[in-house]
């Protein structure tokens, strides 16, 4: 548990990521194709629209520069180019999830499906790891109580528009 509240949201939000790419993983290892209604498409297309690309803006905005104006630029430019790196599988992933929710999947469909997932799962993973064990630690130390209820308020708000 974080005491700082950008750490702790941003904690729980690392948690829930890593059991929906738990559940992706255990899907796309399947022979079978997942059905169009399945919740997993829902919850992989709403969560890589209202969860990860939120998440990583709000790092790269807000975070980021903060750490940078106190002499920590390493891990947001590292952390930076995972998110660039990511960005394009999750788009993937959410156009052909998106594609299978209205008309399931057909075997090319399916294909691409297991290859953007395998590679999200795998980038995400590690990526969280080094948030929880590298960024958010720095957060939590170095975040005035000011710049804390700033940028709660900020996250809060990008969450509810």
């Amino acid at each position: 548990m974080f005491a700082n509240r950008i750490s702790q949201t941003l904690h729980e939000e690392h948690r829930a990521t890593i059991e929906l790419m738990e559940r992706l993983e255990t899907m796309i290892a399947r022979k079978q194709p997942l059905e169009a209604g399945d919740a997993l498409l829902r919850d992989l297309v709403a969560a890589i629209d209202n969860d990860t690309l939120r998440h990583f803006d709000f790092e790269e905005s807000h975070l980021f520069p903060l750490l940078q104006s106190v002499g920590d630029q390493l891990i947001g430019d590292h952390l930076t180019e995972e998110h660039d790196a990511m960005r394009p599988l999750a788009e993937k992933l959410r156009t052909v999830a998106g594609a299978a929710q209205a008309a399931g999947f057909d075997a090319v469909g399916w294909k691409a499906f297991q290859q953007a997932g395998a590679a999200f799962v795998q980038r995400m993973l590690i990526h969280v790891q080094k948030e929880e064990m590298a960024l958010l630690p720095l957060v939590e130390d170095m975040m005035d109580a000011d710049a804390e209820a700033r940028l709660h308020g900020i996250y809060a708000g990008a969450s509810a528009a």
